[in-house]
């Protein structure tokens, strides 16, 4: 029997950091507080973009789906994660291990083109001001979004059933805390510089490509702000584009150190560590960071809590 078919008919073992107790104790409740915020902090985003009229704009049009796919990426990980980090079963099921690799890498795919999609908002919005609505007009923003989503998905559906594929003689212990593509590659038996060459091209589409457009789309916004004649004005570009550009930073960096090198070459308890940061921390960052540095964000808030405020007291 080879090992696809062993595999297929039992379940993997999530090893994490299952030789520290006392570390995975802590993590179950630093993860735990993480993902709850990321609902609460995401939700809220999604709701108040589409609750206030302000807010119907192709920036946050964009920000809602970010939002979602951040729920979407820590939802599709995190509960199992936290039912293994707190007691001694470490098993997930083949289909699990299957759906949680699927959505892991799609959803990152997406996130990864709808970064660079952002980007382009910026730089229609701060070098096109006057034909802003009429080039990012709905049609537009719709297919942009769907592009991503094809895509990302079309790159899961590649690397997904490649990975599962690989015979790994009926070994089925993964050591780490998800069903991630480099630990799932190291499990592998036989010989994986195939795999981690399309791998890599497919990184290289899906990840490095968005981050050069990204890059070129910025150096246009910077040459645009350069010719502001007023402080006030470029501190207005300054506030639009900083909290896209702090997202991009957190997730990029994240994404390329891991995912550029897929195999052995890393470190698996800093591929650990990064892999956490990559599903929980930047997730639960992205509504601070658009809340706490955007005064149209903040400003919607402001205007639904009060206006929730004046319903009651007139109840």
């Amino acid at each position: 029997m080879d090992g696809t078919n062993e595999s297929t008919q039992g379940n993997f073992i999530l090893l994490g950091f299952s030789d520290r107790p006392h570390l995975e104790r802590i993590l179950f409740v630093v993860i735990l507080i993480a993902y709850l915020l990321t609902l609460v902090g995401n939700t809220t985003i999604i709701l108040v973009s589409r609750l206030d009229p302000h807010l119907h704009t192709p920036m946050y049009f964009f920000l809602t789906h970010l939002s979602f796919l951040d729920l979407s990426f820590t939802t599709s990980s995190i509960p199992q994660l936290l039912y293994n980090l707190n007691g001694s079963d470490k098993t997930i099921s083949y289909t699990g291990c299957a759906i949680q690799l699927f959505l892991f890498l799609g959803l990152g795919g997406v996130e990864c083109l709808l970064l660079a999609v952002m980007a382009y908002d910026r730089f229609v919005a701060v070098c096109k001001p006057l034909h802003y609505m009429v080039i990012m007009n709905p049609d537009l923003c719709k297919g942009l979004v769907s592009l991503a989503w094809g895509c990302g998905v079309a790159n899961s559906l590649i690397m997904s059933p490649m990975t599962l594929w690989l015979p790994r003689c009926g070994y089925c212990k993964v050591d780490h805390f998800l069903c991630e593509m480099p630990a799932l590659i190291r499990m592998a038996c036989v010989n994986t510089a195939v795999v981690e060459g399309i791998a890599f091209i497919l990184a290289v589409g899906i990840v490095l490509s968005p981050l050069v457009f990204i890059l070129i789309s910025y150096g246009y916004i910077v040459r645009a702000v350069l010719s502001i004649q007023l402080s006030s004005g470029r501190h207005k570009v300054f506030n639009t584009c900083s909290s896209h550009l702090t997202v991009v930073s957190l997730f990029y960096g994240n994404i390329i150190y891991m995912y550029m090198q897929p195999g052995t070459s890393s470190s698996k308890d800093q591929g650990k560590f990064l892999t956490l940061f990559y599903n929980i921390v930047t997730p639960l960052l992205n509504p601070l960071i658009y809340t706490l540095r955007n005064k149209e964000v903040k400003g919607a808030l402001r205007r639904l809590v009060l206006g929730k405020l004046g319903l009651r007291k007139r109840l």
